[in-house]
């Protein structure tokens, strides 16, 4: 494994992939960043910019499985990236992107990656909408998440197009007694449901204030 930088992100994710007995080489144009890897580490660290081919080289990116270019740069995640997988065969690369915008460009062109902001903020706004609702996971894009949720009491009984269709979202699959099922238009909810939600960031808040509520003109 090949990560290009070692910022707090690379730097955790060498140390994991070394505690999981992973072969870890870390890249980065700053010698000072590898004391972030601790004096325990017994992977390989090698200076330069990681989308140069002889600093790939120098960090065997040729007997590497995978490679996570993980800089502070986007254009530099996204060059390494595409350097590791064309020149060099890489199979499984990841590129780190701050601007969700491009990011799915990028999806387009076969790169997976990670759009760190909208992924950090949602995290962030799980904490604060409470335990109704719980993101489970988002696409490298950062557009669309499925979001665990907890309908109020009140909606037991309702069909879930009714859910869908005041919320903006839609139900992925229902985990129902412990068992995931998909849903029909006819899917009424049931008591103890969990619902698999796909929604933007557009909708997450009136997901949120839907699910800790009864619809209207039911009793609270």
């Amino acid at each position: 494994m090949v990560i290009m930088g070692c910022g707090r992100v690379g730097s955790s994710l060498a140390q994991s992939l070394e505690r999981l007995a992973h072969s870890v080489a870390v890249i980065d144009h700053n010698a000072d960043a590898f004391r972030r890897l601790g004096e325990d580490f017994k992977g390989r660290t090698v200076v330069g910019v990681g989308f140069d081919r002889e600093t790939l080289e120098a960090a065997d990116i040729g007997n590497a499985d995978a490679f996570a270019a993980v800089s502070s740069g986007d254009n530099s995640n996204i060059i390494a990236a595409r350097v590791a997988r064309e020149t060099f065969g890489v199979s499984r690369v990841v590129a780190r992107i701050y601007d969700a915008k491009r990011a799915e460009v990028y999806e387009r062109l076969g790169i997976p990656t990670i759009a760190t902001v909208p992924w950090t903020a949602n995290r962030l706004l799980k904490g604060v909408l409470g335990e109704a609702t719980a993101e489970e996971w988002r696409d490298p894009s950062g557009a669309v998440a499925m979001t665990q949720v907890t309908p109020h009491e009140g909606w037991v009984g309702r069909r879930l197009t009714e859910f869908e269709s005041v919320t903006g979202a839609r139900v992925g699959l229902i985990t129902r007694f412990g068992i995931g099922e998909l849903p029909t238009p006819s899917t009424l909810i049931q008591s103890g449901d969990v619902l698999h939600m796909l929604t933007t960031d557009e909708h997450a808040e009136l997901l949120s204030t839907s699910a800790t509520n009864p619809p209207e003109g039911a009793s609270a």
